[in-house]
């Protein structure tokens, strides 16, 4: 009877071993090795702290990721030390590599500070340099008239529709 238990045993835990090795096979193909080495510009994700910090939005349109942030040296064989801002001091700035995504510059979107005019506040007032494209909306009771506005330092794929006032060429911003 020992004999009998012992070899239904060791039949389950055969099975179980397999049964997590196969399992396994199926994380490591979904897994990658992520490296980043001094200096590189990496995102961190927010998600663990929105409720200690806020982020601006809420909801669905809160970010995911906040940075770039430059980072400072690696602690251990998946955590990074980081260059965090002032803001977020109250953050430890040692993060696991699962929490970090890679930053990858992109040239066209950096637009000359000189083009545009910052304000104090560091706001800028959008303005708009050319109409593309008219259209009519049709409604039940009423037709509302559209105009494709072309924006300063924004490309043709930007362009936005807006309702246009008496004018043809004046546009009623919202």
């Amino acid at each position: 009877m020992v004999a009998d238990t012992e070899s239904k045993v060791k039949l389950i835990r055969d099975r179980l071993k397999e049964a997590s090795d196969r399992q396994k096979s199926y994380a490591d193909l979904k897994r990658k090795e992520i490296e980043f080495t001094v200096g590189d510009m990496v995102f961190l994700k927010v998600s663990p702290w929105k409720k200690i910090l806020k982020f601006g939005k809420k909801g669905k349109l809160s970010p995911r990721f906040i940075g770039p942030y430059r980072v400072l040296k690696r602690v251990g064989p998946v955590a990074y030390q980081l260059e965090l801002p002032p803001e977020l001091d109250r953050i430890h700035n040692v993060f696991h590599v699962s929490m970090l995504r890679r930053y990858r510059s992109d040239p066209s979107h950096v637009v000359p500070v000189e083009e545009i005019e910052v304000t104090a506040d560091l706001t800028f007032e959008e303005e708009p340099i050319q109409i593309l494209d008219r259209e009519v909306k049709v409604l039940r009771r009423k037709s509302v008239p559209l105009v494709k506005v072309l924006w300063r330092n924004h490309g043709r794929e930007e362009a936005t529709w807006k309702r246009r006032c008496n004018s043809n060429t004046l546009i009623c911003l919202d």
